[in-house]
């Protein structure tokens, strides 16, 4: 039998993202910028207020040139479902990732599954549907089915360890709405490319269509990014939503 205690399933409707370190401004961009014309003098904007030279981002952005963005760095916590992360490892240019194993520890029994504003029904053909409300008993059919289901493969989980399987074999038996939990280090421009195909908003140039899940997920990173660069953020936003 493992070591660990059994614990009952546990049942979320959100995500959580945190960030965990940073090394990002708005004058990051500056300086890394301005040694194309200026070389050693560049040196100078890492004292400069970031505010004197919006219009300078906001051309960058504009006309993307985009290495610029790139001289920071952001790491986040995340916990979502592992169907999420399925999406979330994509997107590799920029992108550092380093997520809990089920080779080396015991898996715990936390599901996803989905809140009462989750839009369940698709409607339309592929490339031209959007989801509107469940019924009732849609809702009710989800929320049972997904927890039975979720309940009975982490029995089968627990069975398995609980005779000796190695947890490398007995993972196999669990679905993607378990939750799992990683470490995601990114830059500004990898960040605004995740987050232009990621949410859906009226100022994208670009419309994007993302699964609500994953799009919960940048939009908590989007908000703690907006702190860190708000001028970056807002060029952004201003041009299309376009990462340069």
């Amino acid at each position: 039998m493992n070591d660990e205690v059994e614990l009952a399933p546990k049942f979320r409707s959100d995500v959580t993202v945190d960030l965990v370190r940073h090394a990002a401004q708005d004058s990051d961009v500056i300086w890394a910028a301005r040694v194309s014309t200026t070389g050693e003098q560049s040196l100078e904007a890492l004292q400069q207020d970031p505010d004197k030279s919006k219009g300078l981002i906001n051309f960058l952005m504009r006309d993307r040139h985009g290495t610029p963005f790139e001289h920071n760095s952001m790491t986040f916590f995340i916990s979502a479902p592992i169907f999420v992360f399925r999406e979330f490892h994509r997107h590799r240019s920029g992108w550092s990732y380093n997520e809990e194993s089920g080779r080396y520890r015991e898996l715990q029994p936390v599901f996803y599954v989905p809140g009462t504003d989750r839009k369940l029904v698709q409607q339309g053909r592929p490339g031209r549907y959007e989801f509107v409300d469940g019924t009732e008993k849609q809702q009710t059919v989800v929320d049972e089915q997904m927890k039975a289901a979720y309940e009975a493969s982490y029995a089968a989980y627990q069975q398995m360890l609980s005779e000796g399987v190695a947890r490398e074999v007995a993972r196999a038996v669990l679905p993607v709405g378990l939750f799992s939990s990683m470490y995601a280090t990114c830059n500004a421009r990898s960040l605004m490319h995740f987050l232009s195909l990621r949410t859906k908003d009226d100022r994208a140039t670009v419309p994007s269509f993302p699964q609500r899940e994953i799009e919960m997920v940048a939009e908590q990173m989007e908000a703690e990014w907006a702190k860190l660069m708000p001028l970056t953020h807002a060029a952004f936003n201003a041009h299309g939503r376009v990462a340069p």
